[in-house]
């Protein structure tokens, strides 16, 4: 592969993968499992720590492993085939493509904002509770759009990412500074003035809209399960950054740039979205975050910053977020189901290379399937069920580090984890404390997304069963 990556834009697909639609909704339901800013910040902060430690320990990885499919290659060379294939399976099936169209979609939705026309529409097919709306087939055109620009060459993807991804920074630093000045009135001190307190338990009316005055005091076990709870939105919100380590092959220096791109790239961004939850802390009382209408609650704020005219700056910061993050997650994951491919582990035409260089029936196949799960009207409840998965693969893929220096603590390792042993067992300690608490407190975010990964071993097998497998 043609090494047309630098670090500049090794770190722009980072931040771009990263930032999406999450940052401008998830936290209305944190504040609802929650009931408290300071609880609110303490999530961010627990999730920017695990984001940038997990990051950290993947660096020694990639220095170990600089080629294209990332995990899937970390995965698959240090614990064999068969695991490296049911990360690449749920990658296909849920993890890169539902995000892919769930971005897609959250850019379909704001643009509704600002072209009603597109809301008030019929839907084009409907039967029961099924239907196909200009949304969904907005969605599903920009999937197509920037598929097709990938499959131009990877300059062309490169520079769609870094103009999307600049502009993207450029107006969330704006977001935040005009959050600050323009307040008239702060709810900061309001919002941290309940101190450890956090409260929830909220009820529902008839019609599932939660009631205002249901708040009711939480704590122990039960603060720990709200904290798990509202760690899916902060999760979600702050994956895809090992979407850098998928083009490892078409990086400048990949042993030393691509570590580099994860640690910078991760840490501005939780910086960034911590700033954001001041903002909207600083703009908003806990009800107008928690109850922020469709749970967007960057609207509400942008409304209270800057006025009527806020809805509008957010529709188009968010369709910006949304388009950079999208081009992203399609150029990155397609890189891993064509090393699959390569592995005999996915379908033999994803192997090739069009003149372009870049591997364009992989992009097709993993567009045409998000397409798919765009029209299917599921990959919302396919994602929430995802997170639990993907912090799984993260924390197998963290043992990893420790596991080889055990087998093999004669390879050379260009990059060496800092603060090893620490900070993979601060992200081991804290993924385990996620997974458990949602195992006991919120099942329908782990089982289900764990038997769809499940699913890939008949699959493994069937592929497999003329082979001689070598684990």
């Amino acid at each position: 592969m043609q090494k047309k990556l630098k670090l500049w834009d090794a770190i722009m697909l980072v931040m771009g993968s990263m930032i999406g639609s999450g940052i401008f909704i998830v936290s209305a339901d944190m504040m609802r499992n929650l009931g408290s800013g300071y609880w609110l910040i303490v999530v961010w902060v627990i999730t920017g720590i695990m984001t940038v430690a997990a990051a950290i320990s993947y660096g020694e990885l990639s220095a170990l492993f600089p080629k294209a499919g990332g995990q899937y290659t970390y995965l698959k060379e240090i614990f064999g085939k068969k695991m490296g294939f049911l990360y690449g399976w749920g990658l296909f099936t849920v993890i890169q493509t539902g995000t892919i169209a769930a971005v897609a979609m959250a850019f379909g939705k704001f643009t509704a904002y600002l072209v009603p026309a597109l809301n008030d529409a019929a839907p084009i097919f409907q039967s029961g509770e099924f239907k196909i709306t200009w949304i969904q087939i907005l969605a599903i055109g920009t999937i197509i759009l920037l598929t097709y620009f990938n499959t131009r060459g990877v300059e062309s993807g490169k520079i769609l990412q870094n103009v999307f991804t600049g502009s993207k920074i450029i107006a969330i630093v704006g977001l935040i500074a005009a959050g600050f000045i323009f307040v008239d009135f702060s709810h900061l001190a309001e919002n941290f003035s309940l101190g450890y307190d956090s409260f929830s338990n909220l009820k529902k009316d008839a019609l599932g809209n939660f009631l205002k005055e249901g708040w009711e005091p939480i704590g122990g076990m039960t603060l720990l399960g709200g904290i798990a709870a509202a760690m899916v939105g902060s999760v979600f919100s702050s994956v895809a950054w090992e979407s850098v380590t998928f083009v490892s092959g078409e990086i400048e220096n990949p042993k030393k740039n691509v570590v580099k791109a994860m640690i910078y790239g991760t840490t501005a961004v939780m910086i960034l979205y911590i700033a954001v939850n001041y903002v909207y802390l600083n703009a908003l009382d806990r009800d107008s975050i928690a109850f922020a209408e469709n749970d967007r609650v960057a609207v509400a704020a942008s409304h209270f910053i800057f006025g009527s005219a806020g809805t509008v700056i957010i529709a188009i910061l968010v369709m910006v977020s949304t388009f950079g993050c999208n081009n992203g997650l399609i150029l990155a994951g397609a890189r891993v189901f064509q090393t699959m491919a390569k592995d005999g582990m996915f379908f033999k035409q994803s192997e090739k290379n069009n003149k372009n260089e870049v591997p364009a029936n992989a992009l097709w196949m993993q567009g045409v399937w998000a397409s798919i799960l765009c029209l299917s009207g599921q990959y919302g409840n396919l994602l929430d069920m995802i997170s639990f998965v993907i912090v799984l693969f993260y924390m197998i893929t963290v043992f990893g580090v420790i596991y080889l220096r055990f087998k093999q603590p004669n390879l050379e390792r260009p990059y060496k984890t800092w603060l090893y042993p620490i900070t993979p067992i601060i992200y081991l300690l804290i993924g385990t404390g996620f997974c458990i608490l949602l195992l006991i407190y919120k099942q329908q975010y782990t089982w289900p997304g764990f038997l769809l990964v499940l699913l890939g071993l008949p699959v493994y097998y069937f592929i497999n069963r003329n082979k001689k497998i070598k684990e």
